[in-house]
């Protein structure tokens, strides 16, 4: 991976055969066990599972923020276990956008200025980012509201702003936490129906971690986390 450009080429997230385990005690918990995921560009795929079965881990290893006992992740082309710290830094500040369960939106910044922070980080010089935040806003839906901060939103508008920033620097890569747990069936059902739209358009490789199957009406495959370890669902019925 280029020092000088550190935006790699090509798309999607592949993990094979990833095994994770942690401190427990004595021995080691094992949080993912022998996990392998292709998530295409262009396509969504949802995660779900019990609570404390892995999918916050298995989002963290697809993140590149925690490195696997054993396995292989490839992000946009690129072996994360051959880059170095840095270097891992910038893929995910290149090619992966991360949807929160909560927005954290900066209190002072107007809705454009959350995304214009994220275009400054990446070195993106600051007009082309106004326009591009300014459309982004309008994409998902709350361009009437680029000027206003978070207090002036509701659960449903700040999540999108949330969205619209982990989109801004075009990742390859969109890893989505649980984006609905705060909000009603009826909002939350409107925010995935996005994220399955915008995935789609961009040709981002979405995977989103849910607790609410009626969501799966809108991926394109449905994985299942049971004691860590990952398969294709068997049901998509609640």
């Amino acid at each position: 991976m280029s020092t000088d450009d550190p935006r790699p080429s090509g798309g999607g997230l592949l993990l094979t055969d990833v095994t994770l385990t942690y401190p427990d005690g004595d021995g080691r918990l094992t949080a993912l066990d022998r996990v392998s995921l292709t998530a295409a560009p262009g396509t969504l795929t949802a995660v779900v599972g019990p609570s404390g079965s892995g999918k916050s881990s298995l989002l963290a290893v697809a993140a590149t923020l925690t490195a696997p006992d054993t396995g292989q992740v490839v992000v946009a082309g690129h072996d994360a276990a051959t880059l170095s710290a840095g270097e891992r830094a910038r893929l995910r500040r290149a090619s992966i956008g991360i949807v929160f369960q909560q927005p954290n939106l900066l209190a002072s910044l107007t809705c454009v200025e959350q995304l214009q922070v994220m275009a400054h980080l990446d070195g993106r010089r600051a007009a082309g980012a106004r326009a591009r935040a300014l459309d982004l806003l309008d994409r998902v839906g709350i361009a009437d509201h680029a000027k206003h901060r978070p207090h002036r939103l509701s659960g449903g508008q700040r999540q999108r702003v949330n969205i619209a920033r982990a989109l801004m620097n075009e990742p390859s890569v969109l890893l989505i936490d649980e984006p609905t747990s705060a909000l009603d069936h009826e909002r939350g059902a409107a925010v995935v129906s996005l994220l399955a739209e915008l995935t789609h358009a961009t040709g981002t490789a979405t995977v989103m971690v849910t607790h609410d199957h009626s969501h799966l009406v809108h991926a394109d495959q449905a994985l299942e986390v049971i004691d860590g370890r990952l398969g294709v669902l068997s049901s998509t019925t609640t």
